[in-house]
């Protein structure tokens, strides 16, 4: 078993279809993508002892929330970590571990429930969870880039899509099994968390088993390499990641994605609390039956931003591989900037559909940020370590993951505190993230190829 999980096994034969390495990287990420659907296990968590309503000794929705903060900020330190580690060890070997490690999360978050012990989910879905996340979403990679010369934005795009993807299967899957196996002394979580994670595992094991690396040399049929300097920013050198660290194109790149996902992961966290508090007559909360149809529209104004954030991904990483990845970084900014700085326009004009329409588009730049960034990562580092480096710069997604909710929630408490009232508390966070954008914008212009001395045979030849 560990042989055919090793690098050398896993070289693809002259015949093999690179469309099936695709396939297996969906795998891998629409089972690690669940943790942005993790938010439907808030409110079941929060009445583990109560049961239909929180009591004395449940925990606090605050307690919980910081299930999934734990969780985004380990899948970009482990992805940094262990970057390395999957260029070295292979595709193969990773998405296993990846399963091990995300299956086996779920598994002791099911103790940490039965056993009423919040320390245990923490460690379980967050820690251990978390490690499989941040290793699961830079396993294939490298390897779809390597497949896919050509196109890298759309291997990429068609991959990460997936993990965007992930919560519209992961969520209902949840609810559906926590509605099986609850009962009038049990929310269903513990087994839930356990049927998910063995679900999961075993998902997770096809891709592994079906991602094959390319031979040396390999090409597809009448791909013609890029030529230095026919396209800006395209490279057909190589940086290794321990000198990919020491550019300054790695903290320009890495300002870039922490500033449009901070953007972006602010609202995403509280769009369905936005929308109601914005759009009041929309949203009216004068009966129960009124509460119940609010908090329902609001939901679907969720799921829509989860479908465009997912179709967001392979739109804008397949366009950018004819307009450039410097390009289609422009645009995610400028035109961000345009549509924040438009919200509070249109959120004190009433105009619902248009405040729907500037929101779906933002998801759209938030998602394509995400698919975008491995092959702009290629085009300015080579393909050589392009995972490892790519693992590396996942913390900004790690510090945006604190930075975007954090802003959002304590600008518009200060405004309500001081007597704003709650449909205008989100103009100022508006107005923040057209700031955070022009910051993102700022540094992707400042984007030039890597000096020549940081490229691999440049770093080699003089250690000799």
């Amino acid at each position: 078993m560990l042989s055919f999980l090793d690098k050398s096994h896993s070289i693809a034969p002259s015949n093999y279809n690179r469309w099936l390495v695709p396939p297996a990287a969906l795998a891998i990420h629409l089972c690690i993508g669940e943790v942005y659907g993790f938010s439907v296990f808030t409110k079941p968590l929060t009445q583990l002892v109560g049961v239909t309503a929180p009591t004395a000794g449940d925990w606090s929705v605050a307690s919980v929330g910081w299930i999934f903060s734990i969780a985004i900020v380990v899948l970009g330190v482990s992805a940094a970590i262990f970057g390395k580690w999957v260029e070295e060890r292979g595709p193969r070997l990773a998405m296993f571990a990846a399963a091990c490690l995300f299956g086996l999360g779920f598994v002791v978050a099911s103790f940490g429930a039965s056993a009423h012990q919040l320390w245990l989910i923490y460690f379980g879905y967050g820690v251990i969870g978390g490690c499989g996340l941040g290793i699961g979403y830079i396993s294939p990679v490298s390897t779809l880039i390597k497949w896919f010369p050509d196109r890298p934005g759309l291997a990429t795009g068609t991959a990460i899509m997936g993990f965007g993807g992930g919560a519209l299967i992961g969520g209902p899957l949840a609810v559906a099994l926590m509605k099986h196996f609850s009962g009038p002394a049990s929310t269903g979580v513990a087994p839930t968390f356990l049927t998910m994670g063995v679900l999961y595992f075993c998902f997770m094991l096809i891709g592994a088993f079906i991602v094959r690396l390319p031979a040396t040399g390999w090409a597809p049929a009448s791909y013609v390499p890029p030529v230095a300097g026919a396209r800006k920013l395209v490279t057909t050198q190589n940086v290794l990641v321990g000198d990919a660290v020491k550019t300054p194109q790695f903290y320009l790149l890495w300002v870039v994605l922490c500033m449009n996902v901070t953007a972006g992961i602010g609202v995403l966290g509280q769009a369905s609390l936005m929308i109601q508090e914005m759009f009041p007559s929309h949203f009216p909360h004068d009966t129960d039956a009124a509460i119940k149809a609010s908090a329902a529209a609001a939901a679907g104004f969720v799921s829509l931003l989860s479908i465009f954030n997912m179709l967001g991904r392979i739109f804008w990483a397949s366009s950018s591989d004819y307009l450039g990845r410097k390009n289609t970084y422009t645009i995610f900014f400028l035109l961000g900037i345009v549509l924040y700085a438009l919200v509070p326009t249109l959120g004190r004009s009433g105009n619902l559909a248009l405040f729907v329409v500037a929101f779906l588009i933002i998801l759209t730049m938030y998602g394509g940020g995400f698919a975008t960034i491995p092959a702009y990562l290629r085009d300015v580092f080579g393909t050589q370590h392009v995972g490892a480096i790519h693992g590396r710069l996942l913390t900004a997604w790690s510090a945006a993951g604190v930075l975007g909710p954090v802003l959002i929630n304590y600008i518009r408490q200060y405004q309500i505190d001081h007597g704003v009232a709650k449909a205008d508390a989100y103009s100022v966070t508006m107005y923040v993230m057209c700031g955070l954008l022009a910051v993102g914008f700022i540094c992707n212009a400042l984007m030039k190829p890597v000096e020549e001395r940081h490229h691999a045979l440049v770093a080699e030849a003089s250690t000799v």
